[in-house]
């Protein structure tokens, strides 16, 4: 049936209805009526329900699996395609997923990459996700480089204005701001007083503040860390505890009002136990590592090979123990002048461009924070200089240094041998605590110095050399001096043989040691064994020996010389596993008639100058 017939008859059907509508206006009789409107009735209903079944027929016709068989367009076999013009209905949305061998070995994409990654996306990650702690900083500038990243991802968390953490000191009741990460260029990086504003109430309470609607005129009083106002709306303050004790508060604030609730205070708390966590952390690190740096300093100024042969290596080594022991700008050592009597900076290392006072200025004992301490044998600390009108070493001295000043006196035995002085640019530096530990830990200076100053003089009691047991050099010129005379007067002749050990390689792996101190010994022993009562045996230098032979011609000591030099060369000497020899050079000189000691040992080196450049190991004569 065509589109137009089926219009034609619907037309027909509706004709009825109009009809049927008519009757009870143009009769009067009521069965009439009542027949048209039930026939009305029927007939409406017989419409809608014919209509429905037909488009259900129609639906069911628009789709029918088996219309379609073996690439026909039309049951009745109509109309076929030529071969290569058929077609496939393909949706245009559907998505088959299929492994195969070319995918086998990868994972099937289930989802949907919905961001663009830049070319050095990885290298960005890469860069912020393994950035290193900073090297040569102490322990503190790590710790606010932690920090500083951890308020970072707290206030992007947060969407804030400003993240910030303050150390709270107990003590001088002071917040000292430490590190913030902030979209203002307005912040007061300074120490705040404990006030009535809203920081003043998380350190009184020791509990959490939260504004979720401050007023633009009362922002300047409730928020203090800004210079000026920034529309700050909204606040959120928490405090940290460690050991118990209060000792810092971690703050945002927002340009937004309620920006935070109560659900962020408790995530707040997480975040600043984890900060007390790594406090500790940090702490137990640079505990351990600065007891090991110390032990190291202090076991460096007693390693073995330490040899202390003036005052100027006692001092050397006593500044260089002292890089490790404490953290300071500058360093005074200050020391006894026994010959004086007299107090005396003797070394000053000033790591900053300030003025600072010089070395061998004389300490003032009488109004001075020095003087204190060397009167008082006790610890001076001053925690803030500026605060401070009492000079450090004199009052004379022209300083422009401000922070922490520390002094130390070196006592032993009731005896005082210096002073150490500490100073740093940074104020309240010092605690009570570091300062006993420095104080005992320093007596062992004191120790080292009164042992120098005892052997020294000790030294001068004594007549021989303690390495050779032979006269040291005051005792021999003052017995050659009397021995000269005497040949005088007598008209006895004599002569005088300097004798020098040879120079040789003193490398401590070839030798596994220094072998000079055994070749000594063995030398003196040689020309020991080769002396007569009537010699006179002396050491003058550390490796030369004079021998002054009374009563004997120079040509018999050059006969002496030669014999000795001989048998010292064919000495073969045991230094460790090894078998050496060493040679000497002897230079000899006449005395007969002479009382000039000096003019003596004058000629006597030149002789010996002479063997010495014809190679070592030989033997020169003067007249």
């Amino acid at each position: 049936m065509g589109i137009k017939e089926k219009i034609k008859k619907r037309v027909f059907i509706f004709l009825f209805i109009p009809i049927l509508i008519a009757v009870p206006f143009f009769t009067d009789d009521f069965i009439l009526k009542v027949i048209s409107g039930v026939v009305l009735l029927i007939y409406a209903g017989f419409i809608i329900f014919l209509r429905d079944s037909l488009q259900s027929g129609i639906v069911e016709e628009t789709y029918q699996p088996d219309l379609f068989e073996d690439g026909d367009f039309s049951k009745n076999g109509a109309h076929e395609t030529d071969p290569g013009e058929g077609f496939d209905i393909i949706s245009a949305t559907k998505n088959i997923e299929i492994i195969t061998s070319e995918n086998f070995g990868t994972s099937v994409n289930r989802g949907k990459q919905d961001f663009f990654k830049p070319a050095d996306f990885k290298t960005n990650y890469q860069k912020i996700a393994s950035e290193e702690l900073p090297e040569d900083v102490n322990h503190d500038e790590q710790f606010g480089f932690v920090l500083e990243k951890m308020l970072n991802v707290v206030k992007d968390a947060y969407m804030a204005h400003t993240a910030a953490f303050f150390w709270y000191n107990k003590n001088r009741k002071r917040l000292t701001l430490e590190r913030f990460v902030t979209s203002s260029t307005q912040i007061k990086q300074q120490k705040f007083d404990l006030e009535d504003d809203i920081l003043g109430k998380i350190v009184q309470k020791e509990e959490p503040e939260l504004l979720t609607e401050i007023a633009a005129n009362a922002e300047i009083d409730v928020i203090r860390y800004y210079a000026s106002p920034q529309g700050i709306k909204s606040f959120i303050g928490v405090p940290l505890f460690y050991g118990k004790h209060l000792t810092g508060i971690l703050v945002l604030d927002s340009k937004v009002n309620d920006a935070f609730g109560i659900e962020q205070v408790y995530s707040l708390g997480r975040i600043v136990r984890v900060i007390s966590i790594i406090i500790s952390l940090f702490e137990e690190k640079f505990t351990e590592s600065q007891a090991d740096q110390r032990l190291k300093t202090l076991l460096h100024i007693l390693s073995s090979d330490k040899k202390f042969e003036s005052e100027t290596d006692v001092h050397q080594a006593i500044e260089t123990s002292m890089q490790g022991l404490l953290d300071w700008d500058s360093f005074t050592l200050v020391s006894f002048n026994p010959s004086e009597q007299k107090f005396k900076t003797s070394k000053i290392i000033n790591k900053t461009s300030l003025k600072y006072v010089g070395e061998n200025l004389e300490i003032d004992l009488n109004g001075t924070l020095v003087g204190k301490s060397i009167l008082s044998a006790t610890p001076v600390k001053i925690d803030d200089t500026s605060a401070s009108e009492i000079p450090r070493f004199a009052k004379t001295e022209d300083v422009s240094f401000d922070g922490s000043f520390l002094a130390i006196p070196l006592v032993y035995d009731d005896n005082n041998y210096g002073v150490l002085c500490f100073e740093s640019l940074k104020k309240n530096v010092y605690s009570n605590n570091e300062v006993s530990y420095i104080k005992n830990a320093t007596k062992i200076f004191a120790f080292i110095l009164h042992s120098y100053s005892s052997i020294n003089i000790l030294r001068g009691l004594l007549s021989v050399d303690i390495e050779t047991k032979a006269l040291n050099y005051d005792s021999f010129i003052e017995r050659f001096t009397i021995d000269l005379v005497r040949s005088k007067e007598l008209e006895i002749q004599g002569a005088v043989a300097m004798i020098r050990i040879d120079d040789f390689l003193e490398q401590e792996s070839l030798f596994e040691g220094n072998p000079f101190p055994k070749v000594l010994r063995v030398v003196g022993q040689i020309i020991k064994d080769e002396m007569t009562p009537l010699n006179l045996l002396g050491r003058i230098s550390e490796k030369v020996f004079a021998v002054y032979f009374f009563n004997m011609s120079p040509k018999d000591v050059f006969l002496w010389a030669e014999k000795l030099r001989i048998k010292i060369a064919r000495k073969a000497i045991a230094v460790a596993s090894k078998q050496t020899t060493f040679t000497v050079s002897i230079g000899v000189a006449a005395t007969t008639n002479k009382t000039d000691v000096q003019e003596i040992l004058t000629n006597a080196e030149l002789a010996l100058k002479k063997a010495v450049e014809k190679g070592g190991n030989s033997v020169k004569s003067i007249s």
